[in-house]
């Protein structure tokens, strides 16, 4: 859910309440809990979804672009857990006529 309308439904739920002790442990509740964003686990999870959403991205647009894509190109993409390398490929998808030019100049 994006952050504008997870706010308005917690200000809703909040204006409902008529118990002040029951708005009391809503608010507590909804209240920001920053550790866990710096919490190794999360950085993990946050880093594996930038990879996949790099990987969504090159594909998607050399789909949008009528680029066909091989199976073998499909899957060096796939397999690439590298973001740095994935965002050199994201930037090419916009420019190449042929979806294995993503590779032109990797040493990988």
């Amino acid at each position: 859910m994006d952050p504008d309308s997870a706010s308005m439904f917690a200000e809703l739920v909040e204006s409902g309440l008529v118990d002040t002790q029951a708005k009391k442990i809503w608010k507590e509740l909804m209240m920001p809990v920053n550790y866990f964003f710096k919490n190794p686990v999360a950085v993990k999870l946050r880093e594996e979804g930038r990879v996949e959403e790099r990987i969504a991205g090159i594909l998607r647009t050399l789909d949008r672009r009528h680029i066909e894509v091989p199976a073998s190109v499909r899957e060096r993409v796939r397999s690439c857990t590298d973001p740095d390398q994935l965002q050199i490929w994201v930037e090419r998808a916009y420019d190449v006529t042929d979806a294995a030019d993503l590779f032109d100049d990797d040493r990988a």
